[in-house]
């Protein structure tokens, strides 16, 4: 077992009481919690919860954000959060409570590392031991979404540079202080050139700094195939928010069982330890459920906290207890198994367990003094920005492109000329194919060029904006609605926009 950073040595606070922020969440959440609690109770952890109100009560209360003010109070006091899984109810605009907490507090970093404990739990990947590094508050799960038209919604995916040098360093960071031989990037820079290509690119400037460190990039798609197919080939892997989400899932459920998996959340002044599954309504009351993935977070969380002898003491009576054969049903085999245990019975098996180490199973030997992992604060350089276009979203139930395309090209607006007109991002004016179907969005793309010099393309002008308010309102002014504008720029004279297709 691995994990973040520690805050302060072993000798400063292996006696001090910690106070959490804990919260027992919904669903199997209030069984878990309590399971967890009671170990960590009984092992010394010296842990002083206080308890928050968060998730589905507070959300049908009328509290939209599913949180309250005073469970805000609580975390900035604190700075330690230890929570079970809550229910964001379907609907009504709720938004996300795990979303928010990672926005809101600046948890940049999710960490998720994931080990086969075979052949105890059952697995085709008996080695795998592999940590995922999730950038944690950007790319679509900014949540920013509109309906644009009637047939057509968006969403904003936000890839920051910010955000990406702090979530590729603090993987090579984690990777230096574990021991780790390879960091791998997963990206989709081959169809998203500036979102993912940021990514890419910072991770290959970070990875220049780190000769000592084996470093790969992959598209996501293949890699997320290859990560289940051969986690083994795999190490500590970096990438950004929604890719993160869906590989963790991957590798929790191919070591065994996602419901094992614990994760950490870690910002600059506050961390939040959770598993990584959900609060699984269906079987809460029944006192089956796993409280593995919560009491794995919470050895994160004492590792974060300097008390790494007592996670390690908690983690080594897991260990034996999952090696010894006493399991709960979701890992329960017939004829493998020793027992079938209810959550406060398994949880009461690690407490007899604790002092004892695994026999089989590689035991956790976290050192006391693991250190910190400090990230710069981030410098920016200054660029120089030059307007030269804009793309001119119109709402239009029309079906020819030809005359859109011809109104608009017909506009006397300065040195603004419609360049092309693409639909779902085919272009469609001029000359597109008649088969492409089209939608009631048009993205209108208008700049203003050089003459060819030299057989040279065309270079781009800078224009003024007053230019594109002139533009928009000539486009206005001949009944089209414009919904939506994205201005073009240059940075230091590269281009920070998109081609079009055949542009």
């Amino acid at each position: 077992m691995e994990n973040i950073k520690t805050q302060v040595t072993q000798a400063q606070h292996t006696a001090t009481k910690t106070k959490v922020a804990v919260a027992y969440g919904d669903g199997i959440g209030p069984e878990i919690m309590k399971a967890t609690l009671k170990i960590l109770e009984a092992s010394g952890a010296n842990i002083e919860p206080e308890i928050i109100e968060v998730g589905e009560k507070v959300y049908l209360s009328g509290n939209s954000s599913g949180i309250e003010k005073k469970s805000w109070e609580a975390i900035n006091r604190n700075k330690i959060i230890l929570k079970a899984p809550i229910t964001t109810p379907q609907g009504k605009g709720y938004k996300s409570l795990n979303v928010t907490l990672r926005k809101s507090l600046g948890l940049f970093a999710n960490v998720r590392p994931v080990n086969a404990l075979h052949p105890y739990v059952q697995t085709h990947f008996p080695n795998m031991d592999v940590v995922i590094i999730r950038e944690n508050e950007e790319d679509l799960y900014a949540g920013i979404e509109h309906q644009q038209t009637q047939d057509v919604v968006q969403c904003l995916k936000l890839i920051t540079r910010p955000g990406c040098e702090k979530i590729v360093r603090y993987a090579f960071e984690y990777a230096k202080l574990y021991g780790r031989k390879k960091v791998t990037c997963m990206v989709k820079d081959n169809i998203m050139k500036l979102t993912d290509g940021l990514f890419h690119n910072v991770f290959k400037e970070i990875a220049a700094e780190y000769p000592e460190i084996k470093s790969e990039s992959q598209i996501i798609d293949i890699g997320s195939a290859r990560l289940a197919a051969n986690p083994e080939n795999y190490d500590v892997v970096v990438t950004s928010n929604l890719y993160g989400d869906i590989i963790s899932d991957i590798a929790a459920e191919i070591a065994g069982s996602v419901g094992m998996a614990g994760s950490a959340n870690v910002g600059k002044n506050v961390a939040m330890f959770e598993a990584i599954h959900g609060s699984a309504p269906d079987i809460a009351g029944r006192a089956i459920a796993n409280p593995s993935g919560l009491l794995n977070a919470a050895v994160m969380m004492l590792i974060h906290i300097g008390k790494a002898n007592i996670a390690n003491k908690i983690k080594n009576a897991w260990l034996t207890t999952i090696e010894q054969g006493y399991h709960t049903a979701d890992i329960y085999k017939e004829g493998q198994s020793k027992q079938k245990m209810s959550t406060s019975e398994f949880a009461d098996k690690v407490i007899e367990n604790l002092g004892k180490t695994p026999q089989q199973l590689t035991p956790s030997t976290i050192d006391e003094n693991v250190g910190n992992i400090q990230i710069p604060e981030y410098n920016r350089p200054k660029q120089e920005q030059a307007l030269v276009g804009t793309d001119v979203f119109i709402n239009w139930q029309g079906s020819n492109p030809q005359e859109i395309g011809d109104a608009l090209a017909s506009l006397q607006s300065y040195k603004l000329k419609l360049k092309m007109i693409t639909n779902r991002g085919v272009k469609v004016y001029p000359n597109g194919l008649p088969e492409t179907y089209c939608t009631d969005h048009w993205r209108c793309r208008f700049v203003a060029t050089d003459a060819v010099i030299n057989g040279e393309k065309p270079k781009y002008m800078p224009v003024d904006f007053e230019q594109i308010l002139a533009l928009l309102s000539n486009i206005n002014e001949i009944g089209y609605e414009v919904i939506k504008t994205e201005n073009l720029y240059e940075f230091d004279g590269k281009r920070g926009f998109s081609l079009g297709q055949g542009e």
